[in-house]
């Protein structure tokens, strides 16, 4: 959408049909099949018919008639002349119908709650095993809702009285987040704003846009002004800058990643919240001397994003069961290569968005077995029907002094 010319309320719809019918997409098509005979629609076709329905079904502020008119006219600009008079069809049926048909997708959120929530059946079964039926139903409405803008305050160029005054100049409404893990007036649920990038006190760098479940990581990994530390997965920065911040932009803080474009990520928004301690380095340059070891690593693991699902909106189209198989085998090794980067008597954290045990105590309880050396001290896992955040797992290991 950035180079649409669209008044700002247009952009907005936009973009919520687009999220919307993404995230909806099982139960769009189960409505579609049910006045098809189930038959298969041309792909262009069957996105007009979801982006009707999601308006009737979804969107309560445009009118049935409103919706179904848009449709039809937006399939004859598409070419669909001749199929116009079934898109009508189908949509008049269900606009007629809209009640019943409201009460038909409550129950299927019971009867067949995949279809019912919108998501891959073989995850639904997964966590409805781990959780019970109730709180898996709570997580998927979790995932089917937007996302919540949250920013964390940059000590480095601001404090709360001069950023909560720069929002109020600028037109920001905000409101206060706290949670156990960070203290008070950090974080910030942003309201309303402008474009994020159009506002000075982004541009300025007094806030990193971050979800509060991002922190707990950080925090666990306790970095102190002089510290040696070392961000394994750096990018796009939003822990590494935070850990910055806590260390006062002083000592050594080392930005690790796979490529130089994902490093690029990093000094990037080190340059706008002012973050001057951090060196980036690619892979072959790392070296485990005992002299270039660290005092604390984070290793922010590449996972399968399930507990940050609702931001990402077609992940769960994505993913499929033999990836979460594939990641454990790369988190299991990241740790074991940072293992080999700590000093000892360090801290090793490890953390994911993930909410699969496989990919969290598991790939930690393997690497234990391993490395004798560590001690597991602490582990939290952060689940969005409970704490209202993204997912998130963090350990907390030690190094013992004696070798590894």
């Amino acid at each position: 959408l950035t180079g649409a010319q669209l008044a700002a309320a247009d952009r907005r719809l936009c973009q919520e049909l687009t999220y919307g019918i993404v995230r909806w997409q099982a139960t769009l098509d189960w409505l579609i099949a049910r006045k098809t005979q189930a038959r298969p629609q041309k792909t262009r076709l069957q996105n007009l018919l979801r982006a009707g329905l999601y308006q009737i079904f979804w969107l309560d502020r445009i009118p049935h008639h409103a919706a179904v008119h848009e449709t039809v006219e937006l399939a004859r600009h598409a070419g669909f002349n001749t199929q116009a008079g079934f898109i009508n069809a189908v949509l008049r049926s269900y606009a007629r119908e809209a009640a019943a048909t409201r009460q038909l997708l409550a129950g299927l959120k019971t009867e067949q709650p995949h279809l019912g929530y919108s998501h891959p059946e073989w995850l639904v079964a997964r966590w409805q095993q781990r959780w019970g039926p109730e709180r898996a139903a709570r997580l998927m409405e979790w995932n089917n809702t937007p996302p919540r803008i949250c920013a964390r305050l940059n000590t480095l160029k601001a404090d709360p009285g001069k950023l909560l005054t720069q929002w109020r100049e600028e037109g920001v409404e905000y409101d206060f987040v706290r949670r156990d893990w960070f203290e008070e007036n950090l974080v910030f649920e942003l309201k309303s704003h402008r474009p994020l990038n159009r506002l000075p006190s982004f541009q300025q760098g007094g806030f990193y846009v971050q979800d509060p479940s991002t922190l707990l990581a950080v925090r666990e990994l306790e970095p102190q002004p002089g510290d040696s530390v070392l961000d394994f997965c750096a990018a796009p920065g939003g822990k590494l800058t935070y850990i910055a911040q806590l260390m006062s932009n002083t000592g050594r803080l080392v930005a690790h990643e796979a490529t130089s474009e994902r490093l690029q990520l990093v000094e990037d928004n080190c340059a706008r919240l002012g973050v001057t301690c951090v060196q980036t380095v690619l892979p072959s340059t790392l070296n485990p001397q005992p002299s270039t070891l660290f005092d604390r690593i984070l290793i922010d693991a590449p996972c399968s994003n399930t507990g940050v699902m609702r931001r990402r909106v077609d992940l769960r189209w994505r993913i499929r069961p033999g990836e979460i198989r594939r990641l454990r085998v790369m988190q299991l090794d990241l740790l074991r290569q940072a293992a080999a980067l700590l000093r000892p008597g360090g801290t090793l954290v490890y953390s994911t968005c993930s909410l699969e045990p496989e990919e969290n105590r598991e790939v930690v309880d393997e690497f234990l077995r391993a490395h004798p050396g560590f001690k597991l001290e602490r582990t939290r896992e952060l689940l969005p029907f409970a704490e209202g955040v993204d997912g998130s797992y963090v350990a907390r290991l030690r190094r013992g002094v004696a070798p590894v």
